[in-house]
């Protein structure tokens, strides 16, 4: 059995659609469902059993660990702009080290989810050698959490033979409907180009960088499926190791939102507006996977160009209405 927690949500649902693909449907769903439209994203999935996240952790948990051979760990609370540090711990936190604990007492591989928030404002570089990971300073309470999880894993003494963190950069792509303001903004884009003809972006608060010409590493969720499951070959152990998935190339907002008018058959209408005053301290101006360990470990990976992938998110999903991959 194949272990997926936050296998309702964004990227893990498409990780269990790129399982089904390949015939697997060996598949346990671990989330908390509550009243979202999530559970959408599980419609047509092919799975075996599903469990609250919850009632998971205190008591169904040790019935069904023996059964699994293999751990994705995506679930977590991915709002950058959650507040309540206590939920933070028990959900992202306490909620890893138990499913890592695990899996090294059993040596089940696991793949379980960090995320490029701890990078903070890029003062540090990017890179993922885990000798510079303690020297990371997150800007927000989501970012340390994952921090925390990375520096603690890094410190034990075992390990289950194969396992990897990963630091997520900027996914976008299907099923990330029910994100709300923490969807990509190509789904927010969308949305405004249908009702107003136009963009919103926020202006740069630094004279180094333009308007709208502010970077991130942006990627397609479908290529961060696919890595996954290469890491579940057996001879992925010999690279064990937390790493970036990034494209390694930075790319603009303005970059973004022209694809995404073109992928309308739109021409381009962006207007700039002020930054709220509450986000500037912690708005990350650059980001860019440092990907050089992830290219020794699979140095045949492929990833999706911004325009090929946003014309694929645009065309395939978007357009007539929110579609699930």
């Amino acid at each position: 059995m194949i272990l997926v927690t936050g296998g309702a949500g964004f990227i893990g649902s498409v990780l269990i659609k790129e399982l089904n693909l390949l015939g697997r449907e060996d598949i346990i769903v671990v989330d908390r469902l509550s009243e979202s439209e999530k559970w959408s994203n599980l419609v047509g999935l092919k799975y075996h059993d599903y469990f609250n996240c919850d009632e998971f952790l205190h008591g169904i948990i040790d019935e069904v660990i023996e059964s699994v051979s293999f751990i994705f760990h995506i679930g977590a609370c991915s709002a950058t702009t959650e507040l309540n540090m206590d939920y933070l711990m028990r959900n992202n936190v306490e909620y890893s080290k138990v499913l890592f604990e695990l899996a090294t007492e059993r040596d089940i591989p696991i793949v379980y989810a960090s995320s490029a928030a701890t990078y903070g404002d890029g003062e540090n570089g990017y890179s993922d050698d885990h000798s510079k990971i303690k020297d990371l300073t997150p800007l927000n309470r989501y970012g340390y959490s994952k921090q925390l999880v990375d520096e603690w894993v890094l410190k034990q003494d075992r390990h289950p033979t194969q396992w990897f963190g990963l630091k997520f950069f900027n996914v976008y792509g299907p099923n990330e409907f029910h994100k709300g303001d923490m969807r990509s903004l190509v789904h927010k884009a969308y949305g405004q180009i249908l009702e107003t003809g136009k963009v919103k972006l926020f202006k740069s608060h630094r004279e180094d960088f333009e308007d709208g010409k502010q970077l991130r590493d942006f990627i397609y969720v479908k290529d961060i499926a696919r890595a996954m499951i290469e890491m579940m070959n057996p001879s992925s152990a010999n690279f064990s190791g937390i790493y970036n998935l990034g494209t390694g190339s930075a790319r603009s907002f303005y970059d973004l939102m022209v694809s995404t008018f073109k992928a309308m058959g739109k021409e381009e209408n962006i207007e700039f507006i002020d930054m709220p005053e509450r986000f500037r301290n912690q708005y990350q101006y650059y980001t860019q996977a440092d990907m050089t360990k992830f290219k020794e470990f699979l140095p045949h990976f492929k990833f999706t160009s911004l325009e090929d992938g946003v014309e694929d998110y645009v065309k395939n999903y978007l357009i007539g209405g929110d579609k699930h991959y």
